[in-house]
């Protein structure tokens, strides 16, 4: 049966400590005892460790042995625009899924108002979904949330393959796909681009995710699958 994984903040001669709901997760809800192994990750490597003291809040791990964590063979970017947060929160905790290496939030000219400005004290719980859905999808190391951007700004991101999800049309997407060691994918708000977004983005590869119009979290998924299916 395949180990629970956890991440941990460091990893220091031999020894690891969670604390916090985590641990409060192992003690509570999991019953871990002294002598149970998991699986830990500190963001760079990967390590099997049995539990040596397990308190209400805090759990403490010592390493059997170590291992590289897997390296991805492309890194994908996800530039969302900021739609309703339970709805972008969806979209974080499947592009986690999926293997997106980095999730930037994008100030679009049809997001709704004033989502930006809320986005900045939202940043924490996006990381939060984003560890607990590596955690649950075994992934070894945790996608980077950054900070909002405005779209001037996150359209000059630099990617060796830069698609730019559109409802008025482009190439389908599984046929702008070509081998890459980083893919950047855009995906529109409720309402889709305005003209002037799609003039600023003329240096992207524009790509149709099919003949009906989706959600924004719709599409990106639609869109992080294929691409995650194909580069990953």
């Amino acid at each position: 049966m395949a180990r629970r994984l956890f991440f941990v903040p460091q990893v220091h001669r031999g020894i690891a400590e969670l604390e916090g709901e985590d641990a409060k997760h192992l003690t509570r809800v999991l019953r871990v005892e002294p002598g149970q192994t998991y699986q830990l990750s500190d963001n760079e490597s990967l390590y099997l460790a049995t539990v040596e003291e397990a308190h209400k809040s805090r759990v403490s791990f010592r390493v059997v042995e170590k291992s590289v964590a897997p390296q991805p063979k492309c890194r994908i970017t996800l530039a969302a625009a900021l739609v309703k947060f339970d709805h972008f929160e969806w979209s974080v905790e499947k592009a986690t899924e999926l293997g997106v290496a980095r999730i930037v939030p994008v100030q679009a000219a049809r997001s709704e108002a004033g989502l930006e400005r809320a986005a900045a004290k939202r940043v924490e719980r996006w990381r939060k979904i984003a560890l607990e859905a590596a955690q649950q999808s075994r992934r070894t190391r945790l996608p980077e949330i950054a900070e909002c951007l405005p779209f001037a700004e996150a359209i000059q991101m630099e990617a060796d393959l830069r698609l730019f999800a559109d409802e008025e049309g482009g190439v389908p997407i599984h046929e702008a796909i070509s081998p890459a060691a980083s893919v950047a994918v855009a995906i529109g708000p409720e309402g889709g681009w305005t003209d002037a977004e799609r003039a600023m983005a003329e240096n992207w590869t524009r790509v149709s995710l099919g003949p009906h119009v989706l959600r924004s979290e719709t599409a990106a998924l639609a869109a992080l699958s294929v691409v995650s299916s194909r580069l990953l």
